[in-house]
């Protein structure tokens, strides 16, 4: 049966059709995220440094004035450790920005709610899909294997380093079943000591407006920040290194052992094809 070029192009617009109404969520939330950053990354070249630093230094000191202030940071907080949003590093100098020191407190507290909140929805939100795709997947059975059998430095590390954005770690982890919310809880509370440089930066670089400790504070903001800097990309590269050792060595033992598991289930098999033969003859 020959196929017409119009009756070609009638199926593949039905196709078409079919396919992006079957879809249409996904795409338009991945069109959604293209369109976030690119206007994050808009703004962020449209804008210069001072403009930045100003609009973040008014913003303070707005929220200084504000009763509860902190509380509305908090839940901006909670809000940016959704993904695919961005943006808790700029919310920690803000607290720093606007409260000095006395930041870090409400800067903590918000971080670990922001944290424990997130993992909470979203694991919620993915029901049993955690465990349909461990049982498809076998590199995240791989993963999810290696993370219960380290256990909590292995968690600690990767929490602890830039490996995986905020908010998308935050995803991260409540996406592996084995993780649990109290070891998801205590993993975060070791990023407290990041918390605090970044509470300790933003309240330096409120004091800038003094032109007598102008150069001094910058050059020590310029050093922090290049700590940061240089231990987020070696916390990174040792988790990094760390979590594809022990999955790819994981994925070879998940391997070597399936060739044993069905010659353990042929075993049966044959000795119950050879059981009636055995007994006719008898």
């Amino acid at each position: 049966m020959l196929v017409t070029p119009a009756k070609a192009a009638r199926m593949l617009r039905r196709f078409v059709k079919s396919a992006s109404s079957r879809y249409a969520v996904g795409k338009s939330l991945i069109w959604f995220i293209l369109l976030f950053y690119a206007c994050l990354a808009a703004i962020i070249t449209v804008g210069t440094q001072g403009r930045v630093a100003q609009l973040t230094f008014d913003s303070a000191q707005a929220f200084r004035n504000v009763p509860y202030g902190y509380m509305l940071l908090i839940v901006v907080m909670i809000v940016v450790s959704f993904p695919p949003f961005i943006g808790h590093g700029p919310i920690l100098h803000l607290f720093g920005f606007t409260y000095g020191m006395w930041g870090f407190f409400p800067a903590a507290f918000g971080t670990l709610l922001a944290s424990v909140v997130v993992f909470a929805t979203l694991r919620m939100m993915f029901g049993k899909k955690p465990r349909m795709l461990t049982s498809t997947n076998e590199r995240w059975r791989a993963l999810e294997a290696v993370i219960r059998s380290k256990g909590m430095p292995l968690i600690i590390l990767i929490r602890m380093s830039t490996l995986v954005p905020w908010a998308w770690s935050n995803s991260l982890f409540a996406s592996i079943a084995s993780v649990s919310l109290l070891q998801f809880f205590i993993a975060t509370c070791f990023v407290l000591p990041k918390v605090f440089i970044h509470v300790f930066i933003g309240a330096i670089l409120a004091r800038l407006s003094d032109t007598r400790l102008k150069q001094r504070i910058r050059l020590l903001t310029r050093f922090l920040d290049s700590i940061l800097i240089i231990g987020g990309i070696l916390l990174t590269f040792l988790a990094s290194s760390l979590v594809y050792y022990f999955v790819q060595k994981e994925i070879k033992r998940l391997r070597d052992r399936s060739p044993e598991r069905d010659e353990i289930i042929l075993e049966p098999s044959k000795a119950t094809e050879e059981t009636p033969f055995s007994e006719s003859t008898v």
